[in-house]
């Protein structure tokens, strides 16, 4: 038997060369860590946790505003397909308690709430094609969480309404309680959910790369868009497009990162018999009426019955056809199809207290109020003050009388009727809200109940 002992120059070489091919092997590689972009998540004055906190009461509000569809089957199908998405995600050593639920709504929609409550329209489903492209509308909404761009996007509102006295002012010095009561009360779509076009870039482009990463044909993430334009000819645009900005050539962009990946895999998957069951399961559901607000007369009109609702801040009198939701540190009453598919208040009002600092007088009561204002100018940008605060009575105390206009969920503007009043317990605010074409029907209400507030003395 021959022996052949390999020389140490040999060797080295033959090392050399299979170093050599593993590098030349890398590059080749489709969808190597080197090749794709790197993103960086945007500058945010929150922690991880408060995004789970703020999702959180965000999410157990919209569970008792949204038609859900109460099917274990969709909802465990949603939940496996997001864990799938999310093992493939950089969430930078995060926690996120997950959950998945499934909305009984004919609309083109999906959307994500910090720290990771996703709620995906039945619509969503029924409109794609396969399991890519549900993939894809999901992969979009998770890259939005693990980038953390809606207390992102709070952050920089913040920063540029100069908001930090304000926020101490009013939730006494936590920027976290603050943006809890700002979400909830004014509705999770406020400012937790419109992101910019950077936002969009970066949540098409991380989506895309979950896609590739998952197994599954990163083309559907452009396919899902492209059919999304399709539904704007000739009548209004589904609703993702008008949550989801569309950053211009976001087609393209998907295309570009799909090639930096290494281009689409041979086996990529498109569809699944388990895809096309729960199709099948989310056509057969009954379909549920929306409560949104769409037009003036979407809303009952109120009760000339009124039922009595007691604090310990507060007593009032409220239409006895308008339901109560509770969160922490306000209360909402309105009618059906009062509240938008998003959260945000159409018909009804917000009753709300939150702390200030210390003083009772007039001046102490305008700065409040002035404060609250900004506050919630932050969080929607088309509200604008109408008639400057003016003195009033309520239970026989002092208080600010001011009306605002902004863009009602309900289509068009609404008019936003705002009386304040200090309390020890703070700022009580009650703020009425209708459409512009409603208004002078509400208004009438909005009086009754707000003669029947008692304050103690």
């Amino acid at each position: 038997m021959r022996v052949w002992v390999e020389s140490g120059k040999s060797r080295g070489l033959r090392r050399a060369r299979a170093c050599l091919a593993a590098m030349l092997a890398l590059t080749c590689v489709p969808g190597t860590w080197a090749q794709r972009s790197n993103l960086k998540p945007p500058w945010n004055m929150y922690s991880p946790e408060t995004d789970v906190q703020v999702g959180r009461q965000n999410a157990r509000f919209l569970e008792k505003r949204l038609p859900l569809c109460n099917d274990p089957k969709v909802d465990a199908y949603l939940t496996k397909l997001g864990l799938k998405l999310v093992a493939k995600l950089p969430t930078r050593g995060v926690q996120y308690p997950w959950e998945f639920h499934c909305v009984n709504s004919k609309e083109i929609n999906a959307f994500a709430l910090p720290g990771g409550y996703v709620f995906v329209n039945r619509g969503a489903i029924e409109v794609s094609d396969n399991e890519a492209q549900l993939a894809a509308v999901m992969a979009h909404e998770l890259s939005h969480v693990v980038l953390r761009h809606g207390t992102a996007q709070a952050s920089k509102a913040q920063i540029m309404q100069g908001a930090a006295g304000i926020f101490g002012g009013i939730f006494g010095g936590s920027t976290g309680g603050a943006l809890l009561t700002q979400g909830v009360a004014l509705g999770a779509g406020s400012v937790l959910l419109h992101y910019s076009r950077s936002d969009e870039t970066q949540a098409d482009v991380l989506g895309t790369q979950a896609l590739y990463d998952s197994g599954y044909d990163p083309r559907a993430m452009a396919q899902f868009f492209e059919k999304l334009e399709s539904e704007t000819q000739g009548k209004n645009p589904p609703q993702f497009l008008s949550d989801h900005p569309n950053p211009g050539n976001r087609v393209a962009r998907v295309d570009e990162e799909i090639d930096k990946l290494g281009g689409v895999p041979a086996n990529a998957k498109r569809d699944s018999a388990e895809f096309e069951a729960v199709k099948r399961e989310v056509l057969a559901l009954p379909v549920v009426k929306v409560p949104v607000a769409a037009t003036a007369s979407a809303a009952p009109a109120p009760s000339g019955t009124f039922a009595e609702y007691q604090t310990s801040v507060y007593t009032l009198k409220v239409p006895e056809n308008w339901t109560k939701s509770e969160d922490k540190g306000s209360a909402t009453f309105a009618p059906d199809g009062g509240i938008s598919q998003s959260g945000s208040l159409a018909y009804g009002m917000i009753v709300s207290v939150n702390q200030v600092q210390a003083g009772s007088d007039q001046r102490a009561l305008e700065n409040a109020t002035q404060s609250l204002i900004q506050e919630l100018t932050k969080t929607n940008s088309g509200l604008k003050v109408t008639r400057e605060p003016g003195r009033v009575q309520l239970n026989g105390q002092p208080g600010l009388s001011t009306y605002l206009s902004n863009d009602s969920p309900a289509g068009g503007k609404e008019t936003d009727w705002l009386i304040t009043v200090l309390q020890p317990q703070g700022l009580v605010s009650f703020l009425c809200v209708a459409p512009q074409a409603a208004y002078p029907e509400y208004e009438k209400t909005f009086t009754a109940v707000l003669d029947s507030v008692r304050l103690p003395k």
